[in-house]
C-alpha cells in the first residue's frame, strides 16, 4: 500500500509539475527585480496611449510557457481601462487601471474580481512578456458602457477552473470572464444564456490535450483542475483564442506581443 501511494504522488508530480499558484492568482512573492516591472508596465502604458487605446485586454506570462500545455503562452488576462487616477498623496493623473478576475489564494476554487495597477498586474510575472489586443473604436466605447455597469460584475461566476469550458455556466476563468464581458457588450444584453449561446455559435476555443491520466489526477491534485464541465475533449479560453475570434470577425484595432526589447505582431 505505502509503495502505491508513493508511486501516485510520483505520477501527480511528473503530471503537474508547477501547482503553485496559478497565473491567474494575485501577485504574490515578486519573481523579478521592482523596478524592472515598473518600467515594463509603463513602457506599456505609454504605448497603449499612443495608440489612442481607452481600453485594452492584455495577458501576461504567469508561468514557464515550457510546463503549459501546447497552444497556451499567457496565464491570466485583463481589461486596461484608461483612466484618472487618483494617487495616495491625493494627487491625480491618468494611466491605466487593470480590471481581473483573480483566482483566490485560499481557496484555489474559487475568484474574486479586483482592480489593480499595471505594475500589480505584472507583479510575480514569470517573464515580461505581455499579450495586447486593442478593440476598434466603437467596441472599445461598448466595453467600457458594460464595465462601469453593474453587468460587469453579475458576469462574474465565482466558482473558478484553469480549463472553464466557455460555453457552459459551471465554472469560469479570467479569460472566460473577459470573453463573457465582450459578448455582452458586443450584443448588448447581460442574458447569461444569450451570451453562451453566441459563445458557442461563433467563438473556437482553445483545445487542450490532457491524456487519461492527467484529466484523472487533475481534480486530485487541485480542485481548480477539474474538467468536470467538459465533455470528451477538453477546450478552453485563452488570450490566443481570444484574439483569433476578434481578428477574425474585424472587431481588433491590432494584436501584438510587448516584452522588453521588442514590439512585435501577435
Amino acid at each position: 500500500m505505502r509503495r502505491f501511494f508513493m508511486m501516485f504522488w510520483l505520477a501527480l508530480a511528473v503530471a503537474f509539475p508547477t501547482l503553485a499558484p496559478a497565473g491567474s492568482s494575485e501577485a504574490g512573492t515578486p519573481r523579478l527585480p521592482a523596478a524592472e516591472v515598473a518600467a515594463f508596465s509603463n513602457k506599456l502604458q505609454q504605448d497603449l496611449a499612443a495608440r489612442g487605446a481607452n481600453v485594452a485586454i492584455v495577458a501576461r506570462m504567469g508561468r514557464d510557457p515550457s510546463a503549459l500545455p501546447a497552444g497556451v503562452r499567457y496565464t491570466h488576462v485583463g481589461f486596461w481601462v484608461y483612466s484618472r487616477i487618483t494617487q495616495s498623496d491625493g494627487t491625480t493623473g491618468l494611466g491605466y487601471r487593470v480590471y481581473n478576475l483573480y483566482q483566490q489564494s485560499d481557496d484555489p476554487t474559487r475568484s474574486r474580481l479586483i482592480q489593480d495597477s499595471p505594475a500589480d498586474f505584472f507583479a510575480g510575472a514569470h517573464r515580461l512578456d505581455a499579450g495586447v489586443i486593442i478593440p476598434e473604436p466603437q467596441l472599445q466605447r461598448k466595453l467600457l458602457g458594460t464595465i462601469n455597469s453593474p453587468s460587469y460584475a453579475q458576469l462574474h461566476n465565482p466558482h473558478y477552473a484553469v480549463l472553464a469550458n466557455p460555453r457552459t455556466t459551471r465554472f469560469q476563468n479570467c479569460t472566460e470572464h473577459t470573453l463573457d464581458v465582450l459578448m455582452a457588450s458586443l450584443y448588448g444584453t447581460s442574458d447569461v444564456g444569450q451570451i453562451k449561446a453566441n459563445i458557442a455559435a461563433y467563438f473556437e476555443p482553445q483545445p487542450i490535450a490532457l491524456g487519461g491520466i492527467k484529466r484523472t489526477l487533475a481534480p486530485v491534485a487541485s480542485g481548480a483542475l477539474t474538467t468536470q464541465d467538459h465533455g470528451r475533449h477538453v477546450a478552453t479560453t485563452t488570450f490566443g483564442a481570444l484574439a483569433r475570434f476578434m481578428e477574425g470577425h474585424d472587431l481588433a484595432m491590432t494584436v501584438y506581443r510587448m516584452t522588453p526589447d521588442h514590439v512585435a505582431r501577435f
